[in-house]
């Protein structure tokens, strides 16, 4: 069987033909569809305005687009597979295929569906899409059981004229001891948190350099790790480190849930006390948006750096005000250092369908990393895929407004951010001791480029995570 015949380099092959055009505004761009049908609703009468989808007609012109170049691709691949597969096992692999690519069909047409509140045609393609969206199935089968979710999800929370209700009343209640073990497996077996610690700790330890009292105020408090794994990490730098090192380093973690957050604070400072670093942890309650400068406890005789790992995507907003008052709040402490590591790619646009196929093409790389780490029916990757990926996913598509929290961007978007609130960028310059830790690692398949300063870490060079270091002018 060739190897093009594989259903995850057909979706790369079919994505990379289509899917920069259709999310970066060349002419299959959704966002410009609804931009142009937004404005003419503005003229619309009410029961115009009240139809099952004002843009159904241009939507459905890409979707048709898209499924020919679909088509365009999958069909020389049947023939070669037709002309090659004297195999049994060669028909299976031509039969996945071909149902693969009938599956990434079916997901955009049922999308366009919920983006028209079409309920019955949408109800009608979920339905079809669960017999084949299987969550122990091939990697694309998995990441589309997950966008089913979503947008089931979605589909029940839109109410007439397009209104999305609050998630609280529809959201089944979650385990949270569920979604915790997921984080930590996903810490554990994947590459991407681990990147994200090792990239901050580097930078955060060039910043001491030369210093003997420093506070690190951490938002997100090592995304609540159950023992503090980032800081860890990092007392064990400082123990092996040749040369002077700050006498005294104090850790402010900043996040809900104060009383598990002390309890790693407690853990730390006790396995700092063993390793002969003097260490002090406290921890600030407060959601991000809300935090306040003199709640840090702020001292004049220590530098500051500020660390953030999966945060402050979390406060991007549509109107932009409370990033900014963020921004503004960690520019007015002057920190030596701010270390940002981020999801690298777009899911935070106003448009529906373009967030979704953004989506879809982003978390089908990272389900099809798994697939090469761990089993088809281990439980640990079914619970990193069910409790801790789907979640994000179905955040991103499901939800609207505040309740819409995983709006992850671009770096290049995080850039133009940064500089309006008057940060600069610092070249981070440890391309070559990252490279040299994910090779030790065996993370096969996992890329490391340097863009512009940054490090981004990438899944068959598909970026996935992109850290960067900013500094106040």
């Amino acid at each position: 069987m060739p190897p093009g015949l594989n259903i995850r380099e057909r979706s790369e092959e079919i994505f990379d033909l289509d899917f920069d055009q259709y999310v970066y505004g060349n002419p299959f761009n959704p966002s410009s569809i609804e931009t142009r049908s937004h404005k003419k609703q503005k003229h619309l009468t009410k029961d115009e305005t009240t139809s099952s989808c004002n843009t159904s007609i241009q939507v459905r012109d890409y979707i048709r687009a898209y499924a020919q170049k679909v088509m365009a691709v999958e069909t020389p691949l049947q023939n070669v597979a037709a002309s090659s597969a004297g195999s049994e096992g060669g028909a299976v692999e031509e039969e996945e295929s071909v149902d693969g690519m009938k599956l990434v069909q079916l997901l955009i047409a049922c999308a366009e569906a919920v983006a028209c509140r079409d309920r019955s045609h949408a109800s009608t393609l979920l339905n079809e899409l669960r017999s084949s969206a299987l969550p122990f199935g091939t990697s694309f089968q998995r990441v589309a059981s997950c966008f089913v979710q979503g947008l089931s999800e979605r589909l029940t929370m839109i109410q007439p004229l397009g209104r999305i209700v609050d998630p609280m009343v529809v959201k089944k209640p979650g385990t949270t001891s569920d979604k915790e073990e997921a984080l930590h497996l996903f810490y554990q077996i994947c590459p991407q948190i681990q990147f994200g610690h090792l990239v901050a700790n580097a930078l955060i330890v060039e910043a001491f350099e030369g210093e003997s009292s420093v506070h690190v105020i951490d938002l997100g408090m090592t995304l609540g790790l159950p023992h503090g794994n980032q800081w860890r990490d990092l007392i064990d730098i400082l123990v092996n480190w040749v040369g002077p090192t700050p006498r005294r380093i104090r850790i402010t973690g900043v996040g809900n849930h104060s009383n598990r957050l002390q309890a790693i604070g407690i853990e730390l400072e006790h396995y700092a006390e063993t390793s002969g670093v003097d260490l002090e942890v406290s921890v600030v309650e407060s959601p991000l948006e809300n935090l306040k400068a003199e709640k840090l406890n702020l001292k004049d005789n220590e530098i500051l750096v500020v660390n953030s790992i999966f945060q402050l995507h979390s406060v991007v907003k549509e109107s932009r005000g409370a990033l900014n008052s963020v921004l503004q709040m960690i520019h007015a402490l002057n920190p030596k250092v701010l270390a940002v590591v981020e999801q690298d790619s777009s899911h935070n646009g106003p448009f529906f369908l373009a967030r979704f196929m953004e989506a879809l093409h982003y978390y089908s790389a990272v389900f099809d990393s798994l697939d090469i780490m761990l089993p088809k029916y281990d439980t640990r990757r079914a619970k990193i895929e069910q409790f801790y990926l789907a979640e994000e996913i179905k955040n991103i598509i499901s939800y609207e407004g505040p309740a819409r929290v995983e709006r992850h961007e671009r770096v290049d978007q995080w850039r133009r951010r940064m500089s309006r609130a008057r940060f600069q960028p610092v070249p981070i310059k440890q391309l070559t001791q990252a490279k040299k830790w994910l090779n030790s690692r065996s993370f096969d398949g996992y890329t490391l480029v340097e863009e512009k300063g940054c490090l981004v870490l990438g899944w068959k060079s598909r970026p996935i995570i992109a850290a960067s270091c900013w500094k106040c002018f």
